[in-house]
C-alpha cells in the first residue's frame, strides 16, 4: 500500500496543482473520484493487469468515463495508461481528497463515545475542536457501548481518549504496577 501512495503521490499533486491553478478543484475531484471508481470495477482492473497496449487501456478508460472527464482528464489518463499506472487511480484519488481537506482546512474527526450525543453537544464539541484545530470540522459520530462513558476523539494523528473503559485500564495497570 505505501509503494502505491509513493506512486500516486506526484500524480495526486500534479492534478491538485493544475486544479488550483484553473480554478477547478471541484470538477477534478469528481473526475478523479469517477476514474477510481472505474478503476476499481473488478473486470477494468483485470484489463489494467493485462497486456493490453497502453492506448488501447487509455481509450478503454475514457470510453467507460464518457463526459465524466474533460479534455485534461482524459490527458491524465493516458499519462498513466503509459506509464501503466491506472491501477495507482484510486490512491490518486484518495490522495487528491486529503490535498483538497488541507487546501481548504478542513479536517475529519471521528468521534466515539458511549452513548448518542445531542444536537447540542455535537454543536459544542464541533466548536472546541474547530478552535483548538484551527481547521474547519466535520464531525462522525459512532457509539459504542463498551466505552462505559466518555469519548474517544480522532483528529489525524491525535487522539484524546477521554472514556472511563481508558480511565478504568490505566486504573487496572496502575494497581498491577
Amino acid at each position: 500500500m505505501s509503494e502505491l501512495t509513493t506512486v500516486a503521490r506526484p500524480y495526486a499533486k500534479a492534478a491538485f496543482d493544475f486544479a488550483v491553478e484553473h480554478n477547478a478543484i471541484a470538477q477534478w475531484q469528481e473526475m478523479l473520484g469517477f476514474a477510481a471508481a472505474v478503476a476499481s470495477n473488478e473486470t477494468v482492473s483485470e484489463l489494467s493487469g493485462g497486456s493490453m497496449a497502453a492506448d488501447k487501456l487509455a481509450d478503454l478508460y475514457i470510453n467507460v468515463c464518457g463526459e465524466s472527464l474533460d479534455t485534461h482528464g482524459q490527458n491524465l489518463i493516458k499519462v498513466l495508461a503509459e506509464n501503466k499506472r491506472l491501477t495507482a487511480l484510486p490512491e490518486i484519488s484518495a490522495l487528491f481528497d486529503l490535498l483538497k481537506a488541507e487546501y481548504d482546512k478542513e479536517i475529519e474527526v471521528v468521534v466515539t463515545s458511549a452513548s448518542e450525543l445531542t444536537d447540542t453537544q455535537t454543536t459544542n464539541l464541533s466548536a472546541s475542536l474547530e478552535k483548538r484545530l484551527a481547521r474547519k470540522v466535520k464531525l462522525i459520530c459512532n457509539v459504542d457501548p463498551a466505552l462505559v462513558a466518555g469519548m474517544v476523539i480522532k483528529a489525524g494523528d491525535t487522539v484524546i481518549d477521554g472514556s472511563v473503559k481508558s480511565k478504568l485500564n490505566r486504573l487496572a495497570d496502575a494497581l498491577q504496577a
